[in-house]
């Protein structure tokens, strides 16, 4: 079988480092360097010839050098003979362009998918987009990968009583329900408009919230003001305290200080897809290394990756049947 050799660009080292200590594999050097014009350059310190290549890099700020670093780094690698390269981008950051909502407006998710596929990347291996139809944006394979089952072992075991769960809007609301069904819990929704891109209104909230203590899930967490305007709905529903948790902790601008000033919050938890801000002891980050390094080792040896990514643990929250053993048929 083909050597697996793991690379990192700049955005997330630590990451990288961490699903190869699961691999049992060195993470490989890379060296990034910039001309006197700007320009990036990428070096792969290590042999790729038809070897099994995986580039680990998010998206994260500032996200036009990360996306720039790991577009050469594919390329190099191609240029280098790997057998194959998957691009390991744990945060996705452009999926949140994903609609023509406006007129004469970019489709970022749909180009950046393509550059991607262009620099040479025969599959992608990602976490959480923001939208499903995202998936589609790609002309190679794709493994989703869900952070669901990572961030409900978090409070699995702790006191739940009088708990539901709460998405901060309509469109995260299957994704809330399948989070529920892993904590037993019932679910709630709001109903969000946004006026930009750090402020939203929430009207109502769609389900009984009064008196209960929330979860309120969503898959990225940038400024914080979704956040912070749901959890004052909540609040103004009757709402006892919220824990909040995440996929992509990004927490940029102001976030920090308004989530940890925020008197309804008990608990903040987010995942490692990208780096952790360094000004916050009290955030609780859960790894998903492990999920990724299993997902490399499945896709290595041409096994099935579906059991990471359909969200629900059959152990804890059963499927539901097919169509067929719903009618009977």
């Amino acid at each position: 079988m083909r050597e697996i050799v793991v690379f990192s660009g700049s955005a997330h080292p630590a990451l990288a480092a961490q699903i190869c200590d699961q691999l049992g594999v060195p993470l490989s050097q890379t060296e990034i360097k910039r001309f006197s014009n700007d320009c990036l350059q990428a070096q792969l310190l290590a042999n790729c010839r038809q070897r099994d290549v995986y580039i680990v890099q998010p998206l994260v700020p500032p996200t036009q050098e990360h996306l720039m670093e790991l577009l050469l780094m594919i390329d190099a690698a191609r240029g280098a003979s790997a057998a194959q390269i998957t691009a390991v981008i744990p945060h996705y950051a452009y999926a949140r362009s994903d609609k023509k909502d406006a007129s004469r407006i970019s489709l970022g998710g749909r180009l950046v998918a393509d550059l991607i596929s262009t620099a040479g990347a025969h599959r992608v291996l990602t976490m959480n987009l923001h939208a499903p139809q995202v998936h589609g944006f790609f002309s190679v394979p794709v493994d989703h990968l869900t952070a669901l089952g990572v961030l409900a072992d978090h409070f699995r075991g702790t006191d739940l009583s009088n708990s539901v769960v709460v998405s901060p809007d309509l469109g995260n609301a299957k994704e809330a329900t399948q989070f529920s069904r892993l904590l037993g819990l019932p679910v709630a929704a709001g109903s969000k408009q946004r006026k930009s891109d750090d402020k939203v209104v929430i009207d109502s909230i769609v389900g009984d919230v009064r008196g209960k203590r929330a979860i309120v899930l969503d898959d990225e967490i940038a400024t914080g003001g979704s956040i912070v305007e749901l959890l004052d709905r909540l609040a103004d529903f009757g709402v006892t305290e919220a824990a909040v948790a995440c996929t992509h902790g990004l927490f940029s601008g102001n976030a920090v200080e308004r989530l940890r000033g925020h008197p309804m919050v008990s608990q903040i938890v987010t995942t490692d897809t990208v780096p952790a801000p360094g000004r916050w002891p009290e955030l609780q980050v859960r790894t998903v290394s492990g999920l990724f390094a299993e997902a490399i080792k499945r896709i290595h040896a041409g096994e099935s990756v579906s059991i990471l990514f359909d969200g629900v643990d059959p152990t804890h929250a059963p499927p539901q049947g097919s169509l067929f053993d719903r009618v009977g048929g």
